[in-house]
């Protein structure tokens, strides 16, 4: 399958046009829609969510991929490899924690052409067609890419910061529940947050952290919105306190 990762949001024409490429490249394979509002122009705070939404998908998955700021400009287009799935997208950061998280991976250079590029989406005229080609089994014409084209190894395993903030206001952070202590409280916003086991183990309008299905760390409130009621958003920094 293709597995679509943007920050295109699900009005206006984009993910519309992505998905018509896809379909008349790739007729029959499925695509489904992971993300279309990851962080907007943050690969750095998309990483970290790809990374973990990804180990949900079967090897041979096709995750198409775009949160791309410096589209047009010096940014390589990619493909990775890791875990036996495939990563097509810019090479801005967006992969990092995939790559780094995986036991094995390799890295290419996206030479092919299509006939026409626009500059300023990528997304439909290079990535689209590139997608499309692996998931029929094709290898496109690319070169080995040099790690240090793409990575971003100053960035931290686990990111003590918000990265999402989901339909019903909850906030996730890029840490990874398992890296936290037991007894671990999160601070932000001015709030300390006691750890729950899930929503019901706290009373209504009680502001807590837990580890939610894909092992993030993350915060919300019972019977209410954690953005709102905390005045969470997007980069407000999470603090650990053992």
């Amino acid at each position: 399958m293709i597995v679509l990762f943007t920050d295109f949001g699900l009005q206006g024409p984009y993910t519309g046009q992505m998905k018509a490429v896809l379909h008349k490249l790739a007729p029959g394979i499925p695509t489904i829609g992971l993300f279309a509002d990851a962080p907007v122009g943050n690969p750095k705070a998309s990483a970290y969510l790809l990374a973990v939404y990804a180990a949900w998908f079967a090897a041979g998955t096709v995750f198409l991929s775009v949160v791309d700021p410096g589209v047009g400009g010096s940014r390589p287009p990619i493909i990775l490899e890791a875990d036996g799935r495939w990563y097509v997208g810019p090479g801005n950061g967006l992969f990092e924690l995939v790559a780094r998280r995986a036991p094995s991976n390799r890295s290419w250079h996206i030479d092919w052409k299509p006939e026409r590029l626009s500059a300023s989406f990528h997304g439909r005229d290079l990535f689209a067609p590139v997608a499309a080609m692996l998931a029929r089994g094709e290898r496109p014409a690319g070169r080995p890419l040099a790690d240090s084209a793409h990575r971003r190894p100053d960035w931290p395993d686990d990111l003590q910061e918000i990265v999402y903030i989901d339909h019903y206001g909850n906030a996730m952070s890029g840490l990874r529940a398992a890296v936290l202590p037991r007894n671990a409280k999160l601070v932000t916003a001015g709030r300390l947050l006691q750890r729950a086991g899930t929503f019901s183990d706290q009373p209504p309008g009680t502001p807590f952290w837990y580890e939610n299905s894909n092992g993030l760390a993350e915060i919300a409130v019972n019977q209410g919105r954690a953005d709102h009621e905390l005045g969470l958003a997007i980069g407000f920094r999470v603090e650990i306190i053992s």
